[in-house]
Formats: structure tokens, sequence, C-alpha cells
């Protein structure tokens, strides 16, 4: 005799699957896309303003380094020093691994893999493009000795960690924290004259655009696999 609880058309002894729920595209996916398709060409063509200005500083650039030095004091110093030494090359990557680890002990292995791949995405791209752009940074920096500054890596990777954390989390919150991350260290690359205003602005675009589109690739790889993987019902 079949069990009472067995489904009808189930065969006798054998309990009913329950129907696989799949995974479907984020709402949101689309708008991401296009904000890092527009951060990416926004940062091409600031490149190439850049370039044709001879990769000389430009006007906005030696207005805002003097307003910079207008507002020199040593509490801005301070102040500035924080997210150079936090956002730094060994801060940033014990901050990333701190994220990773978090993320897959949270068992959300798909958001580690998405931390992971922004952060080194964003390193790959800007470190040699700022040897190849090869612009000069200002002569009276306090914070690098390297002579190349376009684009700001500080900026980018913090922007990416920002971006990134926002769109895995999605509270309003993090956002808030993140954009006045980002502006904080806009902020103090340009204090501390180590990078040119249009530096710290081309390290935010190619943040934005590295953090959506990983985000994007990676929301979508997650999706297939999931749906390939899934079981099918005659």
């Amino acid at each position: 005799m079949a069990d009472q609880h067995d489904e009808p058309g189930t065969p006798a002894g054998l309990a009913a699957v329950p129907p696989v729920e799949l995974p479907h595209p984020d709402p949101h996916r689309g708008t991401v896309l296009i904000v890092g398709v527009c951060a990416a060409v926004a940062f091409v063509v600031l490149r190439f303003v850049v370039a044709l200005g001879g990769h000389e500083p430009l006007a906005v650039d030696v207005w805002w380094q003097a307003l910079m030095l207008e507002a020199m004091t040593d509490a801005g110093l301070v102040l500035a020093w924080i997210p150079a030494v936090v956002g730094g090359t060994v801060g940033m990557i014990v901050i990333g691994v701190l994220l990773v680890a978090v993320f897959l002990w949270r068992r959300r292995p798909w958001d580690a893999a998405t931390v992971a791949l922004a952060i080194v995405t964003v390193v790959a791209i800007g470190a040699p493009m700022a040897a190849v752009i090869a612009r000069v940074r200002p002569e009276d920096s306090l914070a690098e000795s390297v002579p190349t500054s376009f684009p700001s890596g500080h900026t980018a990777v913090a922007t990416t960690v920002a971006v990134t954390l926002g769109l895995l989390l999605r509270r309003w919150y993090v956002w808030v924290a993140g954009v006045c991350w980002i502006v904080y260290m806009m902020w103090s690359r340009t204090y501390l004259h180590a990078h040119w205003l249009s530096d710290v602005v081309a390290g935010m675009l190619e943040g934005v655009a590295v953090a959506c589109l990983v985000w994007c690739l990676l929301h979508a790889l997650r999706i297939r696999r999931a749906r390939s993987s899934a079981p099918r019902h005659a």
C-alpha cells in the first residue's frame, strides 16, 4: 500500500520531489551594467583629455591643488594620513582577505569570489596603466615617491571595495559609508599632494566600472551554473 503522504501519481514507496526554485536575474542588473559601462567610457574620455594636455595638470587640477595648499593644517594632515595608510597596499590586502574570509564563513562563496576578483582586477588594470601613462605627480607630494600618478590606485581600490560591498549587501548604510569613504580617500590623496584632482576622479571611475562589471559577470555565471546543475524532470 502506498504511503498516505505520497503525491497522486507518485510510484509507491517514492516520496514526491519538491520542485527546485531556480534563481532569477537581479532586477537591477541592467542598471548596474549601464553604470559600469558609462563609468568605463568616462574613464577613457578623461584619459584622452589628460593625454591631449601632454599629461600636464589640467586647469582644474592646478586650482584644486592651490586650494588644498591654502587649507593645509596639522590636524588636516593627521586626518589625511588615515585613509592613506588604511587604503595602502598592505591595508587593502588585509581588508580584502578579511572580507573574503567573512563571506566564506557566512557560506557565501560567490560573494567572496566577487570581492576577490574585483580587487585583483582593479589592481591588475591600474598599476600597469599608471606606468604606461606616466603622468608626473605634484612636485610637493607628501605621501608618494613613485613618479607616476594616473589613475589614483588608492581611490580605485577604495571605490571598488565600497561599490562591490554595496551591490552585495544592499543596505542603505553600506552605500552611505561607502560614498563617505570614497570621498574621504579622494580628498586625502589630493590634500597630501599625492595626486592631481583628475587622477582621483579617474581612480573613482575605474573603481565603479570594475566593481559593476565584475558583479554583473559573477552574477550571470552564478545563475547560469545554478540552472545548468538543477535537476530536470521529464
